[in-house]
């Protein structure tokens, strides 16, 4: 057993005798300098990297990597990937999210399936189910983002942020073309690009309206000799 070896199952035995569970040992990776708090669960996969600190009670796993994060107790992380960002009790992140550095979740949040944050502020119980891309981002507490939500944060010279108040609802296919501010409360229609101020309480929808052309798909085959 080389000396690599032999200090990482030395970290494995410290934090099993402190309390921390783990499914198979042998499967968990863990630094030096990490922590984790009593009735932690860690699951097969996970690898726990710098200054790490976990709390109590946590779901940690399987196939999680965290490095330079905080997590407080209580916390689900599935199948993710967590950078220099804080976590607060009893969150629920995963599967496949992606936490870039200089992340807070806030508590009890919600951030699902294929999504990625990036130097972003959320606040206390807002959810984010999957495919979503919220970057520069200041986000209020208990909103809710749909499916395909994008912050245009970047373009091509400049990035700049993102700022919405807490109790907005946020549409599926919504883009926000930073610097843009939405106030609490306001609803954003599904398949809307925001590119200005949207007052508190208020509804912004910006989408072409839908004509219907009855026919036309036949005859389009008809044209292409696709009957």
């Amino acid at each position: 057993m080389n000396d690599q070896t032999a200090s990482l199952q030395a970290k494995r035995e410290e934090l099993l005798q402190a309390g921390v569970r783990m499914m198979d040992p042998t499967a968990v990776y863990v630094d030096e300098g990490v922590t984790v708090g009593a009735g932690t669960l860690l699951l097969p996969g996970t690898i726990l990297r710098g200054r790490t600190a976990i709390g109590t009670n946590c779901q940690i796993g399987p196939q999680v990597m965290l490095t330079d994060c905080t997590v407080e107790e209580g916390c689900s992380i599935n199948a993710s990937q967590c950078e220099e960002s804080v976590i607060e009790k009893n969150c629920q992140i995963g599967p496949y999210t992606h936490i870039r550095p200089h992340c807070l979740v806030g508590e009890g949040s919600k951030i699902g399936a294929f999504v990625q944050l990036k130097n972003c502020n959320l606040g206390k119980g807002t959810k984010m189910a999957h495919l979503t891309y919220v970057g520069d981002s200041d986000v209020g507490a208990d909103c809710n983002f749909g499916c395909g939500t994008i912050t245009c944060n970047y373009d091509g010279f400049h990035k700049y942020r993102t700022t919405i108040g807490s109790h907005v609802f946020v549409g599926c296919n919504t883009n926000f073309v930073a610097p843009v501010t939405v106030e609490d409360g306001a609803f954003i229609a599904a398949g809307t690009t925001v590119t200005g101020h949207v007052p508190e309480d208020a509804m912004a929808v910006g989408r072409v309206r839908q004509e219907v052309k009855p026919g036309w798909a036949a005859e389009n085959r008809k044209k292409k000799g696709n009957l």
